[in-house]
């Protein structure tokens, strides 16, 4: 599909169609886009984001090809790398929260990873056919990977100090995980890799700006790890968009995004809190 992408002055214009509820944003699924009848400007694209390994940190890009998958950005792909535990069942920040403090980029073919009092690591997103594909367990779900090899499993073991762990890459040949397996509301062709469910998230900053006044400890959108964060809408505004276009992108919105207690991971301090901003949001947002 055609990429969303940014106008020369790096903002995109946002417009919708009405329709269902949502809560701090949406997870969506996209087609084509037919027509543009009946829409209206309702806000601005202020950040689009790719989290390569899932649960670790975000990368901020100024542009994005929309897939069935997720956004991409040349051999970035969302949620295409996982750490596992050595039976191959997931690891995320709820976990290991300390996962939020590794950095990931990806340069002339290479994903390398960073972390505090760590030396950086260099792994190819192409790995050798040598290397095993293992089975790996995602929420319940079964899903391929391959393994990424020793040094890179060294590395994030001696990261987290907890036990053992393996990082695994998705690979475009192997079979993903049906979003309809995971939430009802998705239709049977929409499919992700590690994603929780649902291939992009939708977040205003109005939205977040609003929850902060309710807050005694401000805390940053990227609590909640948008795929899209979005300005000049109402906050909440994007519970109500039902189609939303995005350059020659039209996506539909399937479901309010249930949060969990990875919001209460620092993404600066990778310290969990277990309460806030979980406790705020039931005691305030309806």
């Amino acid at each position: 599909m055609a990429p969303p992408g940014l106008s020369p002055s790096r903002i995109a214009w946002l417009c919708a169609a009405g329709g269902a509820a949502l809560a701090l944003g949406a997870a969506a699924a996209w087609r084509r886009r037919r027509a543009r009848r009946d829409v209206a400007q309702v806000g601005t694209v202020t950040g689009l984001y790719i989290y390569p390994v899932k649960s670790c940190q975000r990368v901020s890009v100024e542009e994005a090809e929309v897939t069935r998958m997720g956004l991409r950005k040349g051999d970035l792909r969302d949620r295409f790398w996982l750490v596992t535990k050595e039976d191959g069942h997931m690891v995320t920040a709820r976990q290991e929260p300390r996962l939020v403090l590794i950095s990931v980029v990806c340069e002339n073919g290479h994903l390398i990873l960073n972390a505090p009092e760590m030396k950086e690591l260099s792994i190819p997103v192409n790995l050798p056919k040598e290397n095993p594909v293992k089975n790996c367990r995602v929420f319940s779900l079964d899903i391929q990977g391959r393994d990424c090899g020793d040094e890179v499993a060294s590395w994030l073991t001696a990261f987290l100090k907890s036990e053992p762990f393996r990082l695994v890459h998705f690979e475009t040949q192997m079979t993903p995980r049906k979003c309809n397996d995971i939430q009802t509301p998705f239709r049977d062709s929409d499919e992700v890799p590690y994603s929780d469910a649902g291939p992009l998230l939708v977040i205003s900053e109005a939205s977040m700006e609003d929850l902060n006044t309710r807050m005694e400890k401000k805390i940053d959108i990227h609590h909640f790890r948008p795929s899209i964060t979005v300005s000049g809408c109402h906050a909440y505004e994007e519970d109500a968009w039902d189609k939303i276009i995005i350059g020659d992108v039209e996506m539909k919105q399937v479901m309010a995004c249930g949060r969990c207690i990875f919001t209460t991971v620092d993404p600066v301090t990778g310290i969990i809190d277990r309460k806030e901003p979980l406790e705020t949001l039931k005691r305030t947002i309806p």
